[in-house]
């Protein structure tokens, strides 16, 4: 099916779009059957784990039904950080073992100092969206009574401290030289695993003779290779995995040792807006006012440091490869990574806006719903079915949906809200989709995907 086909198949699937109250009750069904007590599973069959950045929007769509379950979500997350600051990318559940790559693999536990000894975690991190999601729960606890304020308010309380620590490991540990960017080790540590972000960064990774063999679990669930990284890619996804390892996951020789090290503007943005959005929940409580006083000025040098790197021809934001010293030139959603922190003068934040409305972006003509998709359809990179490279991911849609309705633009904020439930209308909850068709790709029943139309709907 060419791009001009795909209008007719928007139309029929527009037909067997769920009603609202529908589209809630499933939703909510999604996040019980993937519960598993205190955690909710990513997904029930390719992830059957807690993953970071997941259980936070996660969170976000479980405080509309339970804003106690919703805290239990981040509590459990918390009760894993390690002892640097650090919230590692997964937590693992002990009820799936045969996940790969999974505890053994990185064998945090045995190798790291600050690892906790349970539960068992991985070794890396992903985008701090936490405080964001404590944000909403307070928000939607205020809504319910005066119970469910006390106990958010009690809750953020005993986060504070932990989130306090998670954001000041990230600005002094992944931007040691204040340049305003945080620096990730891996394409996992980004949330975008096989992003044409990484093409450069991952090609001048030399996979070592020894690295151990494995078996992949991933192309066993979604069988469609068009869907998922490569063979290759995975080699060396597990080869840097392998050099965290034999760092035994000490920061200071990570920096100096593994192979990809990337200036990742678009986690660097997601921080500064987590940083101006804990400092908000901290400016009424007179004990926080330093650490408040500390968040706005990380938040105001990452803001400097994405805006920094838009580059002149295109407008759009880049990654920096620190192994190299080059600039990152790819037409991805990071690239609209100031949008979410702010930091740009008018005339450059308006161009940027308007490309994210253009053909090129979000108002492709053949596209099922304006949201912007992982890669831009004009790009040599696009692959209309190939995780984040050029699907429409809800998620997405959610996180510029609600940074729009934080800056101030309420009408942005609805379209995207509009846009993102006519993404995800017929009820499947799709990990990513085809922009062109609505087809739901990757995981089906995606916790997080489920949670952003709870937030959406409720």
């Amino acid at each position: 099916m060419t791009m001009l086909d795909a209008r007719p198949v928007a139309a029929a699937r527009a037909q067997g779009r769920l009603s609202d109250g529908a589209l809630t009750a499933r939703a909510a069904y999604i996040l019980r059957n993937n519960d598993l007590g205190t955690m909710t599973a990513a997904a029930p069959r390719l992830y059957p784990h807690m993953w970071s950045w997941d259980a936070a929007f996660i969170a976000i769509g479980l405080a509309q039904v339970s804003v106690d379950r919703a805290i239990t979500e981040i509590e459990a997350l918390l009760a894993a950080q390690w002892r640097t600051g650090m919230i590692p990318h997964i937590v693992f559940s002990p009820d799936d073992p045969d996940y790969f790559p999974g505890a053994d693999r990185w064998g945090c536990a045995a190798l790291a100092e600050a690892a906790p000894r349970t539960p068992a975690t991985s070794g890396i991190c992903q985008p701090p969206v936490h405080a964001i999601a404590v944000q909403r729960i307070l928000e939607a606890a205020r809504r319910e009574g005066p119970r469910e304020r006390r106990e958010a308010e009690a809750f953020l309380d005993r986060a504070w401290g932990p989130l306090m620590r998670w954001h000041r490991w990230l600005v002094q540990q992944r931007d040691p030289d204040q340049v305003g960017r945080i620096t990730v080790h891996h394409g996992w540590e980004s949330g975008m695993d096989n992003s044409p972000r990484w093409d450069g960064p991952y090609a001048r990774v030399e996979v070592g003779p020894d690295l151990p063999p494995y078996r992949r679990r991933d192309t066993q669930v979604v069988q469609d290779m068009s869907q998922r990284p490569s063979d290759r890619e995975y080699d060396r996804y597990l080869w840097l995995v392998e050099q965290m390892r034999r760092a035994r996951y000490d920061d200071a020789e990570i920096r100096r040792t593994v192979s990809f090290a990337v200036e990742d503007v678009f986690l660097s943005a997601i921080l500064a807006v987590a940083c101006d959005v804990l400092a908000d929940l901290g400016e009424d409580a007179p004990q926080r006012a330093g650490d408040v006083e500390e968040l706005r000025r990380w938040a105001g040098q990452l803001r400097a440091g994405v805006a920094a790197s838009v580059d002149a021809d295109s407008g759009l934001a880049r990654d920096r490869d620190i192994r190299t010293g080059e600039w990152l030139n790819t037409e991805t959603i990071a690239g609209f990574a100031p949008l979410l922190c702010g930091g740009l003068d008018r005339p450059a934040e308006r161009r940027l806006l308007n490309l994210l409305d253009s053909e090129r972006w979000s108002g492709h003509p053949s596209f099922i719903a304006a949201v912007p998709p992982s890669t831009s359809p004009q790009s040599a990179d696009f692959r209309p079915r190939e995780y984040w490279r050029g699907p429409q991911w809800p998620v997405m849609a959610w996180l510029f949906g609600w940074a729009f309705g934080y800056r101030g633009w309420p009408e942005r904020s609805a379209l995207m809200r509009e846009e993102g439930l006519r993404l995800i209308g017929d009820g499947s909850f799709g990990e990513y989709y085809n922009a062109f068709t609505g087809e739901p790709l990757g995981s089906l029943q995606q916790s997080w995907t489920a949670a952003v139309a709870l937030d959406w709907l409720c």
